[in-house]
């Protein structure tokens, strides 16, 4: 599996301050980046799985909002967390 607890809790830890802190907007986003980035490279080698590509732009959406709703209350963390995870190039 590609998202074991372990995983989860060195990205919550990273982004969100401490391993429990899961509700921190900036620890769903990276969350939400590290299942997207997963995502598309299993659909670069299957082509034709609609159901994964449906649940890819579902979870770019909510990405995209939680950035939106960061950028409105919190402008310098949300330029801190486009360079970390490296999302605007």
């Amino acid at each position: 599996m590609y998202l074991t607890a372990e995983v989860k809790k060195s990205i919550f830890k990273k982004h969100g301050g401490s391993e429990k802190n899961t509700g921190a907007t900036e620890s769903q986003i990276a969350l939400f980046t590290h299942r997207i980035d997963h995502l598309s490279g299993h659909l670069q080698k299957n082509k034709k799985d609609f159901g994964t590509q449906r649940a890819l732009l579902n979870l770019v959406g909510k990405r995209r909002a939680l950035l939106d709703y960061l950028k409105r209350h919190n402008l310098e963390e949300y330029r801190a967390l486009l360079k970390t995870l490296d999302l605007r190039k």
